[in-house]
């Protein structure tokens, strides 16, 4: 796994990249964290505290203001996705690590 937290906005879309848009004060954020973390996905989390700017990218892919936002490798995305939708998604996308 391999998280930035000081990612600037303008790095947050490369493709092929998993990308995690939130915050530390948001409880489904952390939630997201946990799922992603025990995978052993890697991705890039932008924190929207340190880089307010990154929430107007996270609007634009998701059309709503609520996070997190996930943007995966496939150019999909999730918008506060339940445990059990994240982890699909890892298993559809082949992202977990053993």
């Amino acid at each position: 796994m391999s998280e930035n937290v000081d990612a600037p906005a303008a790095e947050t879309t490369a493709a092929g990249e998993t990308v995690m848009f939130g915050a530390d004060w948001c409880g489904d954020c952390r939630r997201a964290k946990i799922v992603l973390d025990r995978a052993g996905v890697d991705y890039r989390y932008v924190d929207l505290v340190q880089d307010p700017a990154a929430a107007d990218i996270a609007k634009d892919i998701s059309g709503r203001t609520n996070i997190p936002v996930i943007l995966f490798p496939d150019s999909s995305h999730q918008v506060e996705p339940s445990n059990a939708d994240l982890q699909r998604k890892i298993d559809e996308l082949g992202l977990a690590r053993a």
